[in-house]
């Protein structure tokens, strides 16, 4: 892209930005009393004005019909679910059918493991990153100690190379094929939370099946980020949340995806809960589970309608911008981003940071890791009214998401950057 270093053309980037129109769509925070420039969409996305007139609506719905409401025409508590799975799909590259939104990440992927990490014989071991979130640690290993193995015996962990701060794809796939006879189970992030390196989903996908194991993604990180085809790609199993990228508040309710040719198998255990009962025999009250015939039959309880209503509200942002229209703007922002950060590492007269997210394998997020005075320079940036992420011990990050950030903010956070590094 041909991009000039200028206040101008950044401007010129905007007047010809034909999603400019959805910033004016959220709430933006103000730093010192004046409008902030937030940086922070990968930890937690803005509020969509439409999102409180989500929430009234169901509230009304609720005083005027109380539990009558799941089953009235005018409001359809009961439908509510599937009118999401439809606007999410494109998003991920998913069936409606593959979806399933309930719970939170940690929750449904705790489900999933309990039906697809099926050890077997000598197929007991997961593959997975070092340095994943923690609470993916936290649950691999809670899984194994469960069964009664040892964690240490039966997770390998990929790692990024002496010197390296990100994994190399053919250290992930050489890792598979040496361990072709003992994976049970490849389970990585889309996009490492830390780093804001973007794995080769498909392809890790293809090499776990050859090596006859099943592969499942947290895409936390993913999700609403990057453009996903996990029903293309074959992955067996996917979880997400939904307040990242996908704005549908704190806390907001999770995802998850379940391939379809998993759908059908009874052999396949699960975790049941009421909701998952197929809904033409929920009502009858039967102590025979019968789960529905698709990734809703994951399900466990009855779903939160008031924070369906609040992604809803996000969801249809994406239908009204075009999800395909919001993944070329977010290449061309970050692209303009990158831009900048080579001018600055041209200017300045030592190395103060270095930009450990790979540019070639990259969504959103940009990861800067600070060499000296980290804290100070988040600080600083935060005087500024630019709103980035600090991640212990020495890295900021900072996503512009095409919804809500512009060129000129990127190049006001070059211009602050430039006076504070140099």
């Amino acid at each position: 892209m041909n991009f000039q270093a200028s206040l101008e053309h950044a401007l010129q980037l905007d007047r010809n930005d034909p999603l400019r129109k959805f910033q004016q769509d959220f709430l933006h925070p103000k730093v010192n009393d004046r409008p902030g420039i937030y940086f922070l969409g990968n930890s937690l996305g803005l509020q969509p004005k439409s999102a409180s007139l989500k929430i009234q609506e169901v509230l009304d719905q609720w005083s005027a019909h109380g539990v009558e409401a799941f089953f009235e025409p005018g409001s359809s508590w009961t439908g509510y679910h599937d009118r999401l799975t439809t606007k999410m799909a494109p998003i991920v590259g998913a069936k409606p059918h593959e979806i399933s939104i309930q719970n939170a990440l940690t929750v449904n992927l705790h489900l999933l493991f309990a039906s697809f990490y099926r050890p077997s014989g000598k197929r007991t071991k997961i593959l997975c990153e070092s340095g994943a979130f923690p609470s993916d640690q936290y649950m691999i290993d809670s899984h194994l100690r469960q069964r009664g193995s040892e964690p240490r015996d039966h997770l390998l962990e990929v790692s990024p190379r002496q010197g390296e701060e990100t994994i190399l794809m053919e250290d992930i796939l050489d890792m598979i094929e040496s361990h072709r006879d003992e994976l049970a189970l490849v389970f990585l992030g889309g996009v490492n939370y830390y780093t804001g390196q973007l794995f080769d989903i498909g392809l890790i996908t293809q090499a776990a099946h050859e090596a006859g194991a099943l592969a499942g993604f947290d895409l936390a990180h993913a999700a609403g980020n990057i453009p996903l085809h996990l029903h293309d790609w074959n992955v067996d199993f996917a979880a997400w949340c939904n307040y990242k990228y996908l704005n549908g508040g704190p806390g907001a309710i999770g995802s998850l995806y379940v391939h379809e040719r998993h759908h059908g198998n009874s052999s396949i255990p699960r975790l049941a809960g009421w909701w998952g009962n197929e809904q033409s025999t929920r009502f009858l009250m039967e102590p025979i589970f019968r789960p529905e015939g698709h990734a809703s039959g994951w399900q466990l309880s009855t779903p939160p309608i008031l924070l369906l209503a609040t992604l809803e509200a996000s969801l249809d942002l994406f239908l009204d911008a075009g999800w395909e229209n919001l993944c070329v703007k977010q290449n061309k922002l970050t692209s303009w981003l990158w831009f900048l950060l080579d001018e600055l590492n041209r200017k300045q007269l030592r190395q103060v940071v270095r930009y450990i997210t790979p540019r070639q394998e990259k969504g959103c997020q940009v990861s800067l890791l600070t060499l000296e005075n980290g804290t100070a320079l988040h600080s600083a940036l935060s005087d500024h009214g630019i709103m980035t992420d600090w991640r212990e011990p020495d890295v900021i990050r900072m996503a512009p998401v095409p919804f809500y950030n512009s060129y000129e903010q990127i190049w006001h956070t070059y211009e602050v950057l430039s006076g504070l590094i140099t």
